[in-house]
């Protein structure tokens, strides 16, 4: 079985950091570096609690070029286990059911919650986040029945989404109705981390909000917001004109662009902001949004979402940032704002019930509310890996969205 697998040891770590600076595609395009695509077996089935799913498509997320990057924290490393095959956005069918397993059958069209929290760690009494539905929050991530991993796409006993096959717990496995086709499918679970963060931070009609950021998960905050019936004002600062494009298709009010040298002047008067000129440095925003969505992870949009935020406002960071310098945390104090991290899906309040966050995406997307498979722009075998990651490294020139693998 064909697959893509990061294998990290210190001598490629520190050929690709050396190498990459110089030439990014060494991170992923010599036998030095740390992502090779190679031979495998078909991942087995842990227990009789386990499913087999053969891969349809697997997406790239942006946390997985910041593994390829090698921009992660180092204490990222700790919830992990070399080599793993990468992929985490998946939809596929059945080929395999442990014996424990009733209520799924053979050839059903499936999407993962990759999550591996207690249960399909095989804890008969779950942590203290699991026991409220927390998943995202477990403290068992690397104990139990399998190796350590946040994720599927990052245990190596798994297998992931950048292969032929993969392995999930039942827990983990959500039918997809015939309504939802597998190009929405492979879409739940960016939709699920953008729902994830809007429903544990949700506007009211009376919001500015600010999504910063134009790639897939600040078009899914975009969509989450819409769908859910929110009719709040979305402004976008986006940085190519096909996010711009697709920031309006799914809800923006405003779009800014990044790119133009006035952005600040701009995106103040968008949200009613007023700017002050320090003695030196970036511009100061007096106003400005009541929520900011930060979808980039990168030091100047994260010092955007504070500076951004009214006095008494909310960022919430979607971004998945690292180690970052130079962040400027004035505002944090001056503004009393508060700041909220926002980390994968769990499991909602949400009309009134708990409901599992992928749960609640594909109720959307049955309904009709929201469709997302035209974000998927580029289509790839997982022999032309190479092709795959130029592109999506590349969004601007190729302009591309989403890019999946078809296994």
């Amino acid at each position: 079985m064909k697959e893509l697998q990061f294998d990290y040891t210190l001598p490629r770590y520190v050929f690709s950091k050396v190498a990459g600076r110089f030439m990014p595609s060494q991170f992923w395009n010599t036998k030095l570096s740390c992502l090779r695509y190679t031979d495998g077996p078909e991942p087995e089935l842990p227990n009789d609690q386990w499913v087999k799913v053969k891969v349809k498509f697997g997406g790239i997320c942006g946390s997985d070029l910041n593994l390829i990057y090698l921009h992660d924290s180092p204490a990222i490393s700790s919830y992990a286990s070399f080599p793993f095959t990468i992929g985490h956005e998946i939809v596929g069918e059945i080929k395999e059911v442990g014996a424990d397993v009733l209520e799924l059958d053979i050839g059903e069209r499936v999407v993962i919650d990759p999550i591996l929290s207690c249960e399909p760690r095989g804890f008969s009494e779950p942590c203290p986040a699991c026991r409220k539905g927390f998943f995202s929050l477990c403290i068992h991530k690397t104990e139990g029945n399998v190796a350590p991993g946040l994720l599927i796409g990052s245990c190596r006993d798994t297998g992931g989404g950048w292969s032929s096959y993969v392995v999930a717990h039942k827990s983990q496995l959500f039918k997809l109705p015939d309504e939802v086709e597998d190009l929405n499918g492979v879409m739940v679970e960016p939709f699920s981390c953008a729902l994830h963060s809007v429903l544990q931070n949700p506007p009211s009609k009376d919001d500015t909000i600010l999504v910063i950021g134009g790639g897939v998960i600040g078009i899914c905050v975009i969509a989450a917001i819409r769908s859910l019936g929110i009719d709040c004002k979305i402004v976008a600062l986006v940085k190519h004109d096909v996010q711009a494009e697709y920031a309006s298709q799914y809800g923006a009010d405003e779009i800014i662009f990044l790119r133009n040298s006035i952005y600040t002047q701009d995106l103040a008067k968008s949200l009613s902001g007023k700017v002050l000129k320090p003695i030196f440095g970036p511009e100061v925003i007096q106003g400005g949004a009541d929520i900011v969505y930060e979808c980039v992870g990168r030091k100047q949009s994260i010092n955007d979402g504070i500076r951004f935020a009214k006095s008494g406002g909310k960022v919430v960071l979607v971004g998945l940032a690292g180690i970052i310098d130079g962040i400027d945390w004035s505002m944090v104090w001056l503004n009393e704002l508060d700041i909220k991290g926002s980390f994968a899906y769990s499991t909602e309040d949400y009309q009134g019930e708990r409901v599992r966050t992928f749960d609640i995406a594909i109720q959307l997307m049955r309904q009709g509310k929201v469709d997302l498979s035209s974000l998927i722009t580029h289509q790839f075998s997982l022999e032309n890996y190479r092709d795959a990651l130029l592109t999506v490294s590349n969004k601007g020139s190729r302009a591309a969205m989403k890019v999946v693998f078809e296994p």
